[in-house]
């Protein structure tokens, strides 16, 4: 499950829900499995064992094991709010519905079985636009339920490097309630710890700073971007004939190039291999 990948539509990215980090390791190992080359139904089941979310998130055995069943119980009662305007913006038909239609725990194999609900089928299956994509293992070791929501919500941008979000959506979109009214209890325990965690744990650094509307905090903005790979953080040295080389590139197509014709929420490697099909189809 190392190169599994969660496809989600950008209005469920930006949905408003609370899970625990527990119930979002199930879910996420689910939506993994579904594929891409075929369309979802609500009667499709998923399974997903406690070895499997052990060997993913490299907890102990015994421990993923107890979690699973009292997490597989919480999340069927779990709600999500949708709404179709992005980022909050603007008239929006709002959605109050269900993760999960069934959920069951096999204790015998240690393992849960889910079908999504009708209503979800279309956030998760045959997604052509408007969609956020990531690995599974770029959350698999975050332990904060926050941190795995604000990666969601950077790599929807993750193009544009940065994003600015005001305090009250990222609240209602945690659905936090009454927690942390105070602005600093919300940093501390939520901005803070889901920041080290992005930045320990997945491929993305990332940096936060706040906004402040009269003498109210009333936005963060996040600047994040991509972290050098092991080979580039190498210093080496350069010779003349270096410099003149062509700038970096995505399967032969220059980056420049990749960045002016992505489109929104869209990768730079789903970029390319769209612009690489584009342009073979056109000779054929």
């Amino acid at each position: 499950m190392d190169t599994a990948l969660i496809y989600k539509s950008n209005a469920l990215i930006e949905a408003s829900y609370r899970l625990s980090v527990y119930e979002q390791r199930i879910l996420l190992s689910c939506i993994s499995q579904v594929r891409r080359d075929a369309p979802l139904t609500d009667q499709q089941l998923y399974t997903v064992s406690a070895q499997q979310i052990a060997d993913i998130t490299g907890t102990k055995l015994g421990t993923a094991y107890q979690n699973l069943k009292a997490a597989a119980e919480r999340l069927y009662r779990r709600e999500v709010t949708l709404k179709e305007a992005p980022n909050g913006h603007g008239q929006a038909k709002v959605r109050l519905t269900r993760w999960v239609q069934t959920i069951e725990y096999r204790d015998s194999e240690g393992m849960v079985a889910l079908r999504f609900g009708t209503d979800m089928v279309p956030y998760l299956s045959q997604l052509s636009a408007q969609f956020t994509r990531y690995a599974l293992a770029d959350v698999a070791h975050m332990d904060s339920a926050h941190a795995v929501r604000l990666y969601e919500l950077l790599c929807q941008w993750r193009d544009a490097g940065k994003r600015e979000v005001s305090t009250e959506w990222l609240r209602e979109a945690f659905q936090l309630g009454d927690k942390y009214p105070a602005i600093k209890d919300f940093k501390r325990w939520v901005i803070i710890p889901a920041v080290e965690q992005i930045n320990k744990h997945s491929p993305l650094w990332v940096k936060w700073d706040q906004k402040k509307t009269g003498r109210k905090i009333s936005h963060f903005c996040f600047i994040f971007g991509e972290k050098l790979k092991e080979k580039e953080k190498t210093p080496q040295k350069q010779s003349a004939a270096d410099c003149d080389k062509a700038p970096r590139s995505l399967y032969g197509i220059p980056m420049d190039v990749i960045e002016r014709l992505a489109h929104p929420g869209e990768s730079y490697d789903d970029a390319a291999l769209r612009l690489l099909s584009e342009a073979k189809k056109k000779y054929e």
